[in-house]
């Protein structure tokens, strides 16, 4: 609100009446309110940190009595993923060699190639699954880089007609391209690979 306040000029100049002025004096106090109430209510409303989640498709839940056999994934279908302590990845599937004299183990594979080895055995074997191995002192977002790896591959094989009719004929049952994983805990198994692999030692890799 502004008040309005009348000053008259003092001393007089003959028979002339003096001129009036206005002083004029904002208050401020309404604005103030108004800006403390503004600034609780963006406080209220606002969220300052969005809470940060990942998406995860979970399996249907299965009965008791669904047969062990429904479980069960030939070895030329399984594509294990392994991530050691220092954050290397490595892969193996079936009996896959590169050449006659290499042995079945694991290979080790550089971070920027995953979503090419996602692509490659997904469209090669359409009944492909993917299994995932976290050493236990590797780092958490290593394992987020490859489930964001799967997402990146599922948006793009679904987007191809051709390799969705083929996932469809080898998957009757299903209605939709799904990116099929697990993980599972490291143990004694994979130390006894990884002994296997030329050069190798534990912790430094190759």
């Amino acid at each position: 609100m502004a008040d309005i306040q009348m000053k008259e000029k003092s001393g007089k100049k003959g028979l002339r009446r003096p001129k009036r002025r206005l002083g004029i004096r904002i208050d401020m106090t309404p604005m103030v309110d108004i800006a403390f109430l503004l600034l609780i209510f963006y406080m209220v409303t606002t969220i300052f940190a969005a809470p940060q989640a990942m998406e995860i498709n979970l399996p249907p839940k299965q009965d008791d009595t669904t047969s062990a056999e429904q479980h069960k994934v030939k070895k030329s279908n399984l594509l294990n993923v392994w991530v050691e302590k220092n954050g290397d990845f490595y892969y193996q599937i079936g009996n896959e060699l590169r050449s006659k004299s290499d042995m079945v183990v694991p290979w080790k594979i550089p971070a920027d190639s995953i979503r090419d080895l996602f692509t490659r055995y997904n469209w090669d074997r359409p009944q492909l699954n993917t299994l995932f191995i976290i050493h236990p002192e590797a780092k958490y977002s290593k394992m987020v880089d490859l489930l964001d790896e799967t997402e990146v591959v599922e948006a793009l094989l679904r987007n191809n007609q051709e390799y969705v009719k083929a996932y469809l004929a080898a998957n009757p049952k299903e209605t939709a391209f799904s990116f099929r994983y697990a993980l599972r805990k490291w143990d004694d198994k994979d130390n006894k690979t990884f002994a296997k692999i030329p050069g190798y030692s534990s912790g430094g890799g190759l």
